[in-house]
């Protein structure tokens, strides 16, 4: 009952801390013949690392994966090929400075986990929170870079929409721009602007939340199931899993409830191949299964807890003190939690995608192509 696993056919299990010597993944249910190299996951977890701009944690990692097993080549595959058995992956932690918790070993920092997990387990790790640190969400990357690996055809995609109280403009909207700027932003000016936003919340020692739009491109009609396995469901278990993450919303979510029923509906009309929809106010899943239309979901991510302001808290003998949180920490979190979407994203949609094709024994996509 240690639920560190996710998903039923395609099912990931992740382990580590943030202080310990390396965190890693196994993933399991990988169909065999699948290419899949190690440059292909570094790839992901590049845009996922740390360091990489003055807006993330200074904490320098390469988070070099090594692939320990569940992969084959020799001169009969073109490539390195999965075998069909549980794919294990290892990261090494590198850049850790246990001493700065050193001052925070018996306080509760607010915001974070320690005092529940202290609850629940009798003893926590108090350097960077171990288990519990969003460091953990590396392994996430190199399993959903497995997903996508499984998902051929299929293009997920995820971007910045909001920082704080400021929000992209839709009109503006590129996704040839997500990778050109360090906020992982398809608005050029609303990256340029956000720059001096959050350089001011950084130095003045505070944080800020986000919001993240996911978008899966391409994904076939009718994945998901009606009841208890709706792709929605399962997408939004995906995305609350996330670290910091407090509300998620599919399509137009949230703001359906200020639409009336004829502005909701997405009205269909007779396409040369099938029937296609006029809008997407559904956000691709209609009754928690697939309709065509790309799947559209957004999550909110709190403000980092993580801050050099002092803020009030208890010991953990109950007695009341201050905290400042030293170290080096994330002051929008959101920034990197980007690429984790898109990771939990291709997670769900390669778990559907075999949930679809045991059930009903076809592929569900013209292009899903198995060598």
């Amino acid at each position: 009952m240690s639920f560190n696993t996710f998903g039923q056919l395609f099912r990931f299990t992740t382990w580590g801390e943030s202080h310990g010597p390396a965190l890693g993944v196994v993933v399991d249910g990988c169909p065999p013949g699948i290419a899949l190299t190690a440059e292909m996951i570094q790839r992901d977890l590049d845009r996922r690392k740390p360091g990489q701009s003055k807006y993330t944690t200074q904490r320098r990692e390469d988070d070099a994966v090594r692939i320990l097993s569940g992969v084959f080549e020799d001169e009969r595959t073109d490539g390195s090929r999965t075998t069909g058995t549980p794919i294990s992956l290892m990261i090494d932690n590198t850049d850790q400075r246990s001493k700065d918790y050193a001052e925070i070993r018996d306080k509760y920092r607010p915001g974070h986990a320690d005092y529940t997990y202290d609850q629940k387990y009798g003893i926590r790790d108090y350097r960077g929170g171990g288990r519990t640190s969003a460091r953990e969400t590396a392994a996430r990357v190199a399993a959903g870079a497995v997903a996508r690996a499984v998902l051929a055809g299929i293009t997920i995609r995820a971007s910045l929409v909001q920082i704080g109280p400021h929000k992209i403009d839709y009109a503006n909207f590129d996704w040839d721009q997500v990778d050109q700027n360090p906020f992982f932003c398809a608005d050029a000016t609303a990256a340029a602007m956000w720059a001096d936003y959050l350089d001011g919340i950084r130095k003045s020692g505070n944080s800020v939340g986000a919001v993240i739009e996911v978008v899966a491109e391409n994904v076939p009609a009718g994945w998901g199931a009606p009841i208890y396995g709706k792709l929605s469901a399962d997408l939004a278990s995906a995305m609350m899993s996330i670290n910091a993450v407090k509300a998620v919303e599919i399509g137009a979510g949230f703001e359906a409830a200020s639409l009336t029923g004829v502005d909701n509906a997405d009205q269909m009309r007779a396409g040369p191949d099938r029937p296609y929809f006029l809008s997407n106010h559904a956000g691709g899943i209609l009754g928690g299964i697939s309709n065509g239309d790309p799947v559209v979901c957004r999550f909110a991510v709190k403000p980092t807890s993580s801050i050099l302001s002092e803020r009030q808290t208890v010991t953990t003998a109950n007695e009341n003190t201050d905290i400042i949180t030293k170290g080096r920490h994330d002051p929008c979190v959101g920034i990197r939690a980007v690429p984790v979407g898109e990771a939990m994203m291709a997670c769900v949609l390669a778990d559907h995608y075999l949930r679809h094709r045991g059930q009903t024994g076809r592929e569900g996509a013209v292009g899903f192509e198995r060598n």
